[in-house]
């Protein structure tokens, strides 16, 4: 099996692969947070959150700053660019695919149309 090696994009989908981490992406779409006011708003321990956070930063999705004791993130400067191009990308093939699955299903109900005309006769 061929493996594609795409480091951002594979961290990025691992990263929005949980709801959670989807969340807190959201989250900091409205206003920056702190580590602490993330873990209240998504009912978690810190630590749970701080790990969700390190995945996110990992994947350039959240930067971090630690200023005195609180930890504020914020939404990374990295964009989503690349995750969109590449579903767009699987969106057209697929697209593509069923379009010719339509052309079959077509010829197969023309052919069904004239061979049930042809029995009748």
């Amino acid at each position: 099996m061929v493996q594609y090696c795409r480091p951002n994009l594979d961290a990025a989908f691992g990263a929005l692969s949980d709801a959670t981490r989807r969340g807190v992406l959201e989250q900091l779409g409205r206003a920056d947070a702190s580590i602490t006011v993330l873990a209240e708003r998504f009912q978690m321990t810190l630590t749970g959150m701080k790990k969700h956070v390190g995945v996110l930063e990992q994947a350039g999705l959240v930067t971090t700053e630690k200023v005195g004791r609180v930890r504020t993130c914020r939404l990374g400067v990295r964009g989503l660019q690349e995750e969109a191009a590449w579903i767009e990308r699987q969106r057209q093939l697929w697209a593509a695919r069923f379009d010719g699955l339509d052309v079959v299903v077509e010829e197969l109900k023309q052919k069904e149309k004239v061979n049930g005309r042809n029995k009748r006769k």
